[in-house]
């Protein structure tokens, strides 16, 4: 290497720190392309002297993980791994073959686990995890859409609030969770268990309070936790779905249909709520927010569950609002009347854009209405 070049390591550390630097939620890394930052959703172009080589790129990633997940690279041309920055902050990568060379995507995730607060959740977030002490709550929502930083709130909320002991199952490992008034043991696929149908079969012999799975994906995982919050234990756990509606159909998706009115059954004792959410763009250049739809289980929720009447979910929630529940155009409502997005914006992300025309007729700002154009 010439005196003046510089090394992969020194590389690669200062593009993460880069990421803490200007808040970049994500780094995109290809071979022949200059890096990207994420940010605010948009990719951004950084300003190097070269784009990586294939070998480059490989001395900057191949030395950050064991021999055994390197072999796993090299079977299935790609892995999934965390790592502590210089910063404090987290960073998940995931390395993947594509045309014959190696390309990594790097999530940033803060040191800090962020609080309800600062996500910009609604309070049935915290009232819903407090009250709820068995079964199961999931988090669902598209990649992106911080299902993530949800779920450690969640599980940093349980741990500041209750006694219990906290076991989560994660791949890879994102925040880290100090102990305050619960035990947290975190579990990383491919460092402590090999799989998360081995973790999770002994899940219930470690004595947990709580459980959570960082990604309900198939179905010996969803079978995992329905077992579990059947037999007393509260688990969270995430679907990469849009709705409340989409979560029922993709957990049924990984059943044969002869077993579906087993899973129905299971789902109807055990389920409590699914929380959605969605970022949508704020007025302020550069900011995001959530829009959420909370479902909680009620009696008519586990009738229609049990009987094979999801369709009519989104109904029901619009109808018991005075519960708890959330719509997404109620949510975004709330955001447009604080100012925090523009209308036009919200008909871009609303799943029903005539309820939301229909919500907000009445709405003023400065004395003209928002309809039709940002404020």
């Amino acid at each position: 290497m010439a005196e003046n070049e510089v090394s992969p390591k020194d590389t690669i550390e200062k593009l993460l720190a880069g990421m803490t630097q200007h808040g970049a939620s994500d780094m995109h890394i290809k071979v022949g392309y200059a890096p990207y930052y994420r940010l605010a959703r948009t990719l951004r172009k950084l300003d190097v002297a070269a784009p990586p080589t294939a070998e480059f790129v490989e001395q900057m990633f191949f030395p950050m993980i064991s021999e055994s997940r390197r072999e796993e690279y090299e079977r299935d041309g790609s892995v999934d791994f965390s790592i502590h920055g210089r910063s404090g902050d987290r960073y998940r990568i995931n390395l993947y073959r594509s045309t014959g060379v190696m390309n990594a995507s790097v999530r940033r995730v803060q040191s800090r686990i962020p609080s309800f607060e600062d996500l910009n959740l609604p309070k049935i977030y915290s009232d819903t995890i407090l009250k709820t002490n068995d079964g199961l709550v999931l988090v669902s929502g598209v990649t992106g859409s911080g299902k993530s930083s949800t779920l450690a709130a969640l599980v940093q909320y349980i741990n500041e609030n209750r006694s219990c002991h906290i076991i989560t199952v994660e791949d890879p490992i994102e925040y880290i969770f100090d102990p305050a008034k619960s035990i947290v043991s975190q579990r990383e696929i491919g460092l402590d268990v090999p799989d998360f149908a081995g973790a999770l079969r002994s899940v219930v012999r470690q004595d947990p309070d709580v459980i959570l799975i960082g990604e309900l994906r198939d179905k010996e995982t969803m079978i995992a936790a329905l077992q579990a919050a059947e037999t007393g234990h509260l688990v969270l756990g995430s679907l990469h779905v849009a709705d409340a509606q989409q979560t029922f159909a993709r957990i049924l998706e990984f059943f044969p249909r002869n077993e579906h009115v087993f899973v129905r059954s299971s789902l109807a004792n055990s389920l409590r709520a699914i929380m959605c959410q969605r970022l949508v763009p704020g007025a302020e250049e550069g900011t995001q927010f959530p829009a959420t739809e909370v479902l909680l289980k009620n009696a008519t929720v586990r009738e229609k569950i049990a009987n094979e009447e999801d369709g009519d979910i989104p109904s029901i929630i619009a109808q018991s609002e005075q519960e708890g529940m959330r719509s997404f155009t109620t949510s975004l409502v709330e955001l447009i009347e604080s100012d925090t997005i523009h209308y036009d914006t919200a008909m871009e992300y609303a799943p029903n854009r005539e309820g939301l025309a229909s919500a907000v007729k009445g709405i003023k700002a400065s004395g003209q209405s928002i309809i039709g154009g940002r404020r």
